[in-house]
């Protein structure tokens, strides 16, 4: 219904039939995409588009055109093919380079990708469906791109270093930085995050840090962090800055961590005492609950760095029962590393029964963490060849069963635990199922690996069976998910330039890639041949292009090839080149095999052959048999000649039945 109050005249409806209707070229796009899509459709068009070709013929003057390209084909000089195949094969070699250099860099094909993007939807092969009211045709696209965005998902990394005691040290002596833009982009959008609220514009120091998390250069935020402590000596974020950035050494890191721990729990205390019910004041007790949660558990990392391991792991227990909610942030995978130095696994296996559950995330922590405890158990008396002779037991079907699982979540760590791999430092952002989090859980669970005597050997003899139950990893899991596709391309975001990223499922070279390459040395090798040995090259061009219908005639043989010297061969007893000769009738002669023949022109492109053996071979291909030398050119009763080997040729004739 149109709007009674619009202000603008309606245009004039036009007829639904006329050309020039709204949506005509779309609709008549539609039907021919739908025509397209039947199969009697397409062969009824194929035979319409013959018939016309057929009717046309004569008009069109086919017939002629095609003698006149062959002409045209049998007057071609060696320099044309010298030409011809170096410009093919230098074309098909800059295809190669491109196509692979943008494989590397993307993971695909691109004349796949324009012909999927670009080319099938100009033929038809995309329908565009008008929409349905109250009904979406991509709700299930839909779901799995939301399924995919929340796979690819980044994760703050649980046990990510210090940049200033750790990061840095690896910066000044190897010169490589560690860190991407983009990982420490998101690091940025973190502190913000957890260090900031609306209330920072009541304090002048909160101001000055809401600023400094902003800062790209370090030297910028570093001196941020001390006009902020000038305005207020009990900032604790900008304690939490300078132990993060300006620290050198774990111990400097401590202590300023000790210093915002102090100033963290007395603005903490002030926030639960008195803070109104607005949303102001709930934002400031949740800014300051992450400060105090955040510097806690940084204090019982430095323990464990520092060789205190008992008190890491009492303070992380005493932050865990603290603050039960912030589960989120996987204190429980710090505790475990911590548990696991102290081999003391019966408290690991205490928490992997409380957070190895179906209804939480997974990690690569937790899942290998399993396996390397059922390994445990039966890893230092495993042998291969005793399990193949006597079968597996019980237990060391579940601790395989567990390398399975693992190594179906994140099948990249194996190549880091078994040191197929070399480690680099850990990234301060890690995707789940990912490189980015294989590097960051071996970088501190390779060490418990090594501990256990046969983990990495029993590990190293069952984890590649995982991909036999599942061939089609992006298709479908067996125990999880399927593998998403996204994590290649975060993960190069994600690692150093210097990293080579770890890919699942290994990508196949497309179908384009070896196409070109095949073409480019194919026609290389046609450009060289051709260089080398011009007139047999024209030979061979005329035996595939060039028919001559008289000689099928003659020989009563449909399927007869004919071949043309055009340039005389040098004689045998050092004469020079005769003039031009005319043409001889030959007499019908015993055709021989094709096989025949090409063995008899490979011999002639072999460049130790003398001058009589290859004009022997041309002999033997026009008469189909041995020549003989001391033959005479003569004619006989039914006019027919013969050939002269000890003359020079000038035209010659050859004869060559499948």
């Amino acid at each position: 219904m149109a709007d009674s109050g619009s202000g603008e005249a309606a245009p004039a409806a036009q007829p639904q039939g006329s050309p020039g209707g709204p949506g005509w070229w779309e609709r008549l796009r539609r039907r021919g995409a739908g025509l397209a899509a039947v199969p009697w459709a397409r062969a009824l068009g194929l035979l319409a588009a013959l018939g016309l070709l057929y009717w046309l013929r004569v008009p069109l003057r086919l017939r002629d055109n095609l003698a006149a390209v062959t002409v045209f084909l049998s007057t071609l000089t060696p320099k044309f093919y010298v030409a011809l195949t170096g410009t093919s094969s230098l074309i098909s070699g800059l295809i190669f380079i491109f196509e692979w250099w943008y494989f590397q860099k993307y993971g695909t094909s691109f004349i796949e990708q324009v012909s999927v993007s670009h080319l099938r939807p100009l033929i038809g092969g995309v329908e565009n469906s008008p929409p349905v009211p109250g009904f979406s045709a991509n709700n299930g696209e839909n779901e799995t791109n939301r399924q995919s965005l929340s796979e690819c998902k980044v994760w703050r990394n649980p046990l990510n270093l210090f940049r200033g005691a750790e990061y840095s040290r690896y910066t000044w002596v190897t010169g490589k930085e560690p860190l991407t833009y983009y990982d420490m982009n998101l690091s940025a959008q973190d502190h913000q995050t957890f260090f900031t609220c609306d209330t920072d514009s009541l304090q002048p120091s909160d101001t000055v840090m809401q600023k400094a998390w902003r800062e790209r250069n370090p030297q910028a935020r570093i001196k941020a962090a001390y006009q902020a402590l000038e305005l207020n000596n009990d900032c604790a974020t900008a304690y939490v800055l300078l132990a993060e950035e300006e620290a050198t050494t774990i111990i400097d890191a401590e202590k300023y961590f000790k210093q915002a721990l102090k100033a963290g729990e007395t603005v903490y205390r002030k926030s639960q005492h008195c803070h109104p019910q607005n949303s102001q004041h709930e934002a400031q007790l949740r800014r300051d609950t992450n400060v105090l949660v955040y510097v806690k558990r940084r204090l019982a990392m430095c323990a464990r760095k520092l060789g205190r391991i008992k008190e890491a792991v009492k303070m992380m227990r005493d932050l865990m029962k603290e603050f039960p909610l912030l589960s989120m942030l996987n204190i429980h995978e710090n505790l475990l590393e911590a548990l696991l130095e102290l081999q003391a696994y019966a408290d690991v296996q205490a928490v992997l029964a409380k957070y190895d559950d179906i209804s939480l995330p997974k990690s690569a922590a937790i899942c290998y963490t399993a396996a390397l405890l059922k390994a445990r158990a039966v890893s230092d008396r495993f042998s291969p060849e005793t399990a193949s002779r006597r079968g597996l037991s019980t237990a060391e079907i579940n601790a395989v069963e567990a390398i399975h699982r693992a190594v179906e979540f994140n099948p990249h760590v194996p190549k880091y635990l078994l040191e197929m791999k070399s480690l680099i430092l850990p990234p301060e952002h890690i995707l789940k199922r990912g490189d980015s989090e294989a590097v960051a859980y071996a970088f501190f669970h390779l060490q418990h690996w090594k501990r256990i005597e046969g983990a990495l050997n029993l590990l190293h003899c069952t984890w590649e069976g995982t991909f036999r139950m599942i061939p089609y990893p992006l298709e479908k899991g067996h125990l999880f998910y399927p593998y998403p596709s996204c994590t290649e391309t975060a993960d190069r975001e994600l690692l150093p330039t210097f990293h080579d990223v770890s890919v699942y499922p290994q990508k196949e070279l497309p179908f384009f890639i070896h196409f070109t390459a095949g073409l480019c040395s194919f026609s290389a090798m046609l450009a060289v041949l051709t260089h080398q040995f011009p007139e047999l090259m024209v030979i061979f061009a005329k035996a595939e292009f060039h028919q001559h219908p008289l000689e099928r005639k003659q020989n009563g043989c449909e399927n007869c090839i004919m071949l043309e010297t055009q340039k005389g061969l040098e004689s045998p007893r050092g004469g020079t080149k005769t003039s031009e000769m005319n043409k001889p009738d030959l007499e019908p002669k015993p055709c021989i095999s094709r096989e025949r023949g090409w063995e008899l022109l490979v011999g002639l492109l072999t460049p130790n052959m003398s001058t009589i053996q290859k004009r022997n071979c041309l002999c033997s291909l026009s008469a189909g048999c041995e020549a003989q030398s001391s033959v005479k050119r003569r004619s006989g009763d039914n006019g027919s000649a013969k050939v002269n080997a000890s003359a020079p040729v000038h035209s010659l004739y050859v004869v060559v039945c499948p």
